[in-house]
């Protein structure tokens, strides 16, 4: 399920993203988060997800980590979208993240030379004559669990070493962070 962020909001108006935020105090953990935000965002009761599993996190455009929460939910759930938070809800069936129709890899350095590329997603919904464009976190997400889910290539390339996806995906992440931890330092 994605969601389009309400043009008013003051981080990421507009974006496509999956339910979720910032811990507030009461939370416990990760999952606490999750479920919160995804009852706040678009009305899921946190009874009705049967959580699954936390993912390798990542890392925003603001450097905050993200730990993505993974859990089934009905298909018949009604999504009532919280209109101060977001604009629209849909779904993506998510093989398209293996099997896109539309598609494009933007190539990017980071300030402390770390390459790496941001898969570009855009799904015509044909039922609501409407497309939405997925990318950066949300995408790296979506294609990450969808090569764990289906176990098999993408029609693109990938940054993982996929007969070694798990540890792959670590590694990539811990890279990632040593560089913006180095980037804060030199910063200093």
């Amino acid at each position: 399920m994605g969601a389009g962020s309400a043009p008013q909001l003051r981080r990421s108006p507009g974006e496509v993203c999956f339910p979720g935020g910032k811990s507030e105090a009461a939370d416990k953990d990760e999952i606490d988060t999750a479920l919160r935000e995804a009852k706040e965002e678009v009305g899921l009761p946190p009874e009705e997800v049967e959580v699954v599993c936390r993912l390798i996190p990542g890392l925003d455009k603001m450097n905050n980590l993200v730990t993505p929460v993974v859990g089934f939910i009905e298909d018949t759930f009604q999504a009532t979208p919280n209109p101060d938070e977001v604009s629209d809800v849909f779904v993506v069936p998510l093989e398209y993240f293996l099997e896109p129709l539309k598609y494009t890899a933007l190539h990017y350095k980071t300030s402390s030379g770390h390459r790496s590329r941001m898969h570009c997603f855009t799904y015509d919904d044909n039922e609501r004559k409407t497309s939405f464009t997925i990318w950066g976190l949300t995408a790296h997400f979506a294609v990450f669990l969808a090569l764990v889910i289906f176990g098999r290539r993408p029609t693109f390339e990938v940054d993982y070493d996929l007969d070694n996806l798990i540890s792959s995906a670590e590694q990539n992440f811990m890279n990632l962070y040593a560089s913006v931890q180095q980037e804060k330092k030199s910063n200093l």
